[in-house]
């Protein structure tokens, strides 16, 4: 970790502005969204530094989602804030095999017609963030739990690229998923029980 080197003052920048963004997800604040842009845009250089192409790839989708995230929050419950819920169930039936196959697929791709490093790895950690992200947008609930996975899977890819900072950020992420899952957890159950309220009244 060499603060004079250029590769090290784009990622920690990232880091750090990306970190901000988890952060005010974590607490249900809808700044995370243009925060995550700027953020999501350093990383995919950082990213295309390290021949991690789909996790490059995946900041452009988090910039798409987020422009969409930052909408859906503030008027995605017909012109009003969207609120806090879970997923169906049956969802996770075609959601699961999607996942596998979207990781099979752009990982064999990768392997044929790219030098990308760790490339199965690498795209379980792009089909899921994709799958999380979308799950967030939506205020679901068990986006969280999706997010513990993928930065299991992404803290020690990180670090065996020699991307160490990135890694350390990743094992924060792990800890501010398991906070946030509990902290939107106790928001939803007040918001059922303030909406029984308003009903009653």
């Amino acid at each position: 970790m060499n603060l004079s080197d250029p590769a090290f003052q784009l990622e920690l920048a990232a880091n750090i502005t990306v970190a901000g963004s988890i952060l005010l997800a974590g607490r249900n604040n809808v700044h995370t969204w243009w925060l995550g842009i700027v953020g999501c845009a350093l990383f995919a250089l950082v990213f295309e530094h390290s021949h991690l192409y789909a996790d490059m790839v995946l900041q452009f989708f988090f910039i798409a989602v987020s422009v969409l995230g930052w909408w859906q929050w503030l008027r995605g419950d017909h012109g009003a804030p969207l609120p806090i819920s879970r997923l169906p169930a049956r969802s996770w039936a075609w959601l699961a095999p999607l996942a596998v196959l979207g990781t099979s697929g752009y990982g064999w791709m990768l392997t044929r017609l790219t030098n990308a490093y760790a490339p199965y790895v690498d795209s379980a950690v792009l089909v899921l963030s994709m799958i999380a992200q979308l799950l967030m947008m939506r205020r679901k609930l068990e986006s969280w739990w999706l997010w513990l996975l993928v930065n299991s899977i992404a803290a020690p890819l990180y670090y065996s690229r020699g991307l160490h900072l990135t890694s350390i950020l990743y094992v924060g992420f792990w800890i501010n998923a398991l906070v946030a899952l509990r902290h939107w957890r106790r928001l939803m159950r007040d918001e059922v029980e303030a909406r029984a309220a308003d009903a009653v009244a």
